[in-house]
Protein backbone atom coordinates (compact mmCIF):
# COMPACT_ATOMS: atom_id res chain seq x y z
CA UNK A 1 0.00 0.00 0.00
CA UNK A 2 2.94 2.32 0.56
CA UNK A 3 3.52 2.20 -3.22
CA UNK A 4 -0.10 3.14 -3.85
CA UNK A 5 0.16 6.14 -1.56
CA UNK A 6 3.37 7.26 -3.26
CA UNK A 7 1.73 6.82 -6.65
CA UNK A 8 -1.32 8.81 -5.61
CA UNK A 9 0.80 11.54 -4.07
CA UNK A 10 2.75 11.78 -7.32
CA UNK A 11 -0.43 11.83 -9.39
CA UNK A 12 -1.95 14.52 -7.21
CA UNK A 13 1.23 16.58 -7.40
CA UNK A 14 1.28 16.59 -11.20
CA UNK A 15 -2.47 17.23 -11.41
CA UNK A 16 -3.67 14.69 -13.94
CA UNK A 17 -6.75 15.53 -15.99
CA UNK A 18 -8.72 12.73 -14.32
CA UNK A 19 -11.24 14.62 -12.16
CA UNK A 20 -10.91 12.40 -9.09
CA UNK A 21 -7.12 12.58 -9.03
CA UNK A 22 -6.84 16.24 -9.97
CA UNK A 23 -8.12 17.35 -6.59
CA UNK A 24 -6.12 17.75 -3.42
CA UNK A 25 -7.32 14.60 -1.67
CA UNK A 26 -7.04 13.83 2.03
CA UNK A 27 -6.65 10.23 3.11
CA UNK A 28 -9.40 9.20 5.53
CA UNK A 29 -8.30 5.62 6.18
CA UNK A 30 -7.23 2.22 4.93
CA UNK A 31 -9.41 -0.90 4.94
CA UNK A 32 -7.33 -3.86 3.74
CA UNK A 33 -7.01 -3.38 -0.04
CA UNK A 34 -9.13 -0.19 -0.13
CA UNK A 35 -8.04 3.34 0.76
CA UNK A 36 -10.59 6.03 1.56
CA UNK A 37 -10.16 9.68 0.54
CA UNK A 38 -12.03 12.98 0.37
CA UNK A 39 -11.68 16.36 -1.30
CA UNK A 40 -13.81 19.45 -1.88
CA UNK A 41 -15.05 20.32 -5.37
CA UNK A 42 -17.04 23.50 -6.01
CA UNK A 43 -17.83 23.80 -2.31
CA UNK A 44 -19.10 20.20 -2.02
CA UNK A 45 -17.29 17.33 -0.36
CA UNK A 46 -16.51 14.27 -2.47
CA UNK A 47 -15.46 10.99 -0.88
CA UNK A 48 -14.20 7.87 -2.60
CA UNK A 49 -12.69 4.47 -2.03
CA UNK A 50 -9.84 3.29 -4.22
CA UNK A 51 -7.88 0.14 -4.92
CA UNK A 52 -5.27 -1.13 -7.37
CA UNK A 53 -5.16 -4.53 -9.08
CA UNK A 54 -3.52 -7.56 -7.49
CA UNK A 55 -2.92 -9.05 -10.95
CA UNK A 56 -2.45 -7.53 -14.44
CA UNK A 57 -2.39 -9.40 -17.75
CA UNK A 58 -0.74 -9.67 -20.17
CA UNK A 59 2.45 -9.50 -18.14
CA UNK A 60 4.41 -8.53 -21.27
CA UNK A 61 2.99 -4.98 -21.42
CA UNK A 62 3.43 -1.92 -19.21
CA UNK A 63 -0.05 -1.26 -17.83
CA UNK A 64 0.91 1.88 -15.93
CA UNK A 65 -1.28 2.87 -12.99
CA UNK A 66 -4.68 1.18 -12.86
CA UNK A 67 -7.40 2.12 -10.34
CA UNK A 68 -10.93 1.17 -9.39
CA UNK A 69 -12.92 3.87 -7.56
CA UNK A 70 -16.30 4.11 -5.94
CA UNK A 71 -17.32 7.77 -5.39
CA UNK A 72 -19.79 9.42 -3.07
CA UNK A 73 -20.76 12.95 -4.20
CA UNK A 74 -23.55 14.27 -1.95
CA UNK A 75 -23.57 17.72 -3.59
CA UNK A 76 -24.33 16.06 -6.94
CA UNK A 77 -26.70 13.41 -5.53
CA UNK A 78 -24.26 10.65 -6.54
CA UNK A 79 -24.14 7.62 -4.28
CA UNK A 80 -21.52 4.90 -4.75
CA UNK A 81 -20.61 5.49 -8.39
CA UNK A 82 -18.10 2.87 -9.66
CA UNK A 83 -15.37 3.98 -12.06
CA UNK A 84 -12.43 2.15 -13.62
CA UNK A 85 -9.41 4.24 -14.63
CA UNK A 86 -6.44 3.08 -16.70
CA UNK A 87 -3.23 4.87 -17.61
CA UNK A 88 -3.96 4.24 -21.28
CA UNK A 89 -6.83 5.19 -23.58
CA UNK A 90 -9.42 2.50 -24.18
CA UNK A 91 -10.29 1.41 -27.69
CA UNK A 92 -12.92 3.79 -29.04
CA UNK A 93 -16.51 2.56 -28.49
CA UNK A 94 -15.23 -0.45 -26.54
CA UNK A 95 -16.79 -1.85 -23.38
CA UNK A 96 -15.13 -2.88 -20.14
CA UNK A 97 -16.41 -6.12 -18.70
CA UNK A 98 -16.65 -6.45 -14.91
CA UNK A 99 -17.35 -9.72 -13.12
CA UNK A 100 -17.81 -10.53 -9.46
CA UNK A 101 -18.51 -14.20 -8.85
CA UNK A 102 -21.07 -15.24 -11.47
CA UNK A 103 -22.41 -11.69 -12.00
CA UNK A 104 -21.30 -9.70 -15.04
CA UNK A 105 -21.58 -5.99 -15.79
CA UNK A 106 -20.67 -3.72 -18.69
CA UNK A 107 -19.01 -0.30 -18.54
CA UNK A 108 -18.80 2.25 -21.34
CA UNK A 109 -15.45 3.88 -22.00
CA UNK A 110 -14.30 7.41 -22.70
CA UNK A 111 -10.59 8.12 -22.88
CA UNK A 112 -8.94 6.43 -19.90
CA UNK A 113 -12.12 6.00 -17.82
CA UNK A 114 -15.05 3.60 -17.74
CA UNK A 115 -18.44 3.87 -15.99
CA UNK A 116 -21.44 1.57 -15.67
CA UNK A 117 -23.29 1.30 -18.96
CA UNK A 118 -26.55 0.92 -17.05
CA UNK A 119 -26.44 3.27 -14.03
CA UNK A 120 -29.41 1.42 -12.52
CA UNK A 121 -27.05 -1.55 -12.02
CA UNK A 122 -24.61 0.42 -9.85
CA UNK A 123 -26.22 -0.70 -6.54
CA UNK A 124 -26.20 -4.31 -7.79
CA UNK A 125 -22.47 -4.13 -8.60
CA UNK A 126 -21.75 -2.56 -5.19
CA UNK A 127 -23.74 -5.34 -3.45
CA UNK A 128 -21.84 -7.99 -5.47
CA UNK A 129 -18.53 -6.35 -4.52
CA UNK A 130 -19.48 -6.39 -0.82
CA UNK A 131 -20.29 -10.10 -1.05
CA UNK A 132 -17.38 -11.13 -3.29
CA UNK A 133 -13.74 -11.96 -2.73
CA UNK A 134 -12.37 -10.49 -5.94
CA UNK A 135 -13.45 -8.58 -9.03
CA UNK A 136 -12.19 -9.24 -12.56
CA UNK A 137 -12.06 -6.61 -15.27
CA UNK A 138 -11.35 -7.01 -18.98
CA UNK A 139 -10.64 -4.07 -21.26
CA UNK A 140 -9.12 -3.27 -24.64
CA UNK A 141 -6.53 -0.54 -25.18
CA UNK A 142 -6.63 1.91 -28.08
CA UNK A 143 -3.86 -0.20 -29.64
CA UNK A 144 -6.13 -3.26 -29.51
CA UNK A 145 -4.37 -5.01 -26.63
CA UNK A 146 -6.74 -7.13 -24.56
CA UNK A 147 -6.03 -6.53 -20.86
CA UNK A 148 -7.37 -8.09 -17.69
CA UNK A 149 -7.13 -7.19 -14.02
CA UNK A 150 -8.03 -8.76 -10.70
CA UNK A 151 -8.93 -6.55 -7.73
CA UNK A 152 -9.21 -7.77 -4.14
CA UNK A 153 -12.54 -6.93 -2.53
CA UNK A 154 -11.16 -7.43 0.98
CA UNK A 155 -12.13 -4.35 2.99
CA UNK A 156 -14.63 -2.91 0.49
CA UNK A 157 -17.59 -3.07 2.92
CA UNK A 158 -15.66 -1.26 5.67
CA UNK A 159 -14.29 1.28 3.19
CA UNK A 160 -17.76 2.07 1.80
CA UNK A 161 -19.17 2.33 5.33
CA UNK A 162 -16.47 4.84 6.20
CA UNK A 163 -17.66 7.22 3.43
CA UNK A 164 -21.40 6.56 3.80
CA UNK A 165 -21.96 9.82 5.65
CA UNK A 166 -19.79 11.95 3.38
CA UNK A 167 -21.06 15.56 3.58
Amino acid sequence: MRGLISTLTGLLAIGLATPVLAQSATKIGQHSAWGTYSYTQNGSKVCYVLTVPTDKKPTSVDHGDIFFFVSQKPGQNVTYEPQFIASYNFQENSKVSVSVGNKNYSMFTRGKSAWMENAAQEPELIAAMKGGSDMKIQAKSSRGTATSYVFSLKGISAALSSIAKCK
